[in-house]
């Protein structure tokens, strides 16, 4: 089993109701992650107070073990993670999303992954019966290991020193997942697990499937003819 420890990265911004069920999920992980960082990136609900008192309740637990660090930085996503980076311990870095769940033994999976690649991936499911969504997911899952590209609610992992390399995450607003994996993919190709990592549906409910397929699909589309990140993110947020 590759030795080197794994931290979790986790981006927030507003994410106080999620909090307890998010920290409830890691804790659970067998075996635990020896350290987990979230980075608030200007929540206005608490989530920084709330992240440090359930924190300190971990302590009382089996999980007392793992190193939790919350911290803020700059707004936005890439800016978020990158600073989280900087304070990881890890020889392995773990990028999740509040309203993504990692399959029960991850950290096992990661790390035996790490013993042949330098990156790579979970598959995907929606949180959602809905047998449209499953086929979103099924079709994110065989677009990603097909172009070997991938988006942050499929938990990508890196060894430290490869993200290091790549200076991180780019510096931009939208699309930095595929950003970074476009450069990760020039320099070894990922390790495409199969086990599934779960994420929340809630946008696709609240705007419809069929206009949030469109909507990824058009903005994936117009990023690889060159459109700026920033006017795509003013599209992203008015959907």
């Amino acid at each position: 089993m590759y030795s080197l420890k794994l931290s979790i990265i986790i981006p927030l911004l507003n994410e106080a109701d999620n909090l307890p069920q998010l920290i409830a999920h890691v804790t659970t992980l067998q075996p635990a992650p020896q350290q987990v960082i979230l980075v608030d990136g200007g929540s206005m609900d608490g989530s920084v107070t709330v992240a440090n008192h359930l924190f300190k309740e971990s302590l009382k637990t089996a999980q007392s073990a793992i190193d939790w660090q919350v911290v803020e930085s700059a707004a936005g996503r890439a800016r978020q993670m990158n600073a989280g980076a900087k304070l990881a311990t890890g020889g392995v870095l773990l990028f999740l999303h509040a309203d993504t769940q990692l399959p029960m033994d991850a950290i096992n999976e990661v790390k035996q992954a790490m013993i042949e690649y330098d990156w790579g991936r979970f598959d995907v499911r929606l949180d959602s019966p809905d047998p449209l969504l499953k086929i979103v997911g099924i079709m994110i899952n065989k677009r990603s290991r097909l172009v070997r590209i991938a988006t942050g609610d499929q938990a990508i992992f890196i060894k430290k020193s490869v993200f290091e390399r790549l200076d991180g995450y780019p510096d931009q607003p939208l699309m930095e997942d595929i950003e970074l994996c476009k450069r990760l993919k020039n320099i070894a190709r990922p390790a495409c697990l199969h086990s599934k990592v779960t994420t929340s549906a809630r946008r696709w409910q609240q705007h419809g499937n069929f206009r949030t397929i469109f909507l990824m699909w058009h903005l994936r589309f117009d990023y690889w003819r060159g459109v700026a990140p920033d006017i795509l993110k003013q599209r992203y947020y008015k959907h």
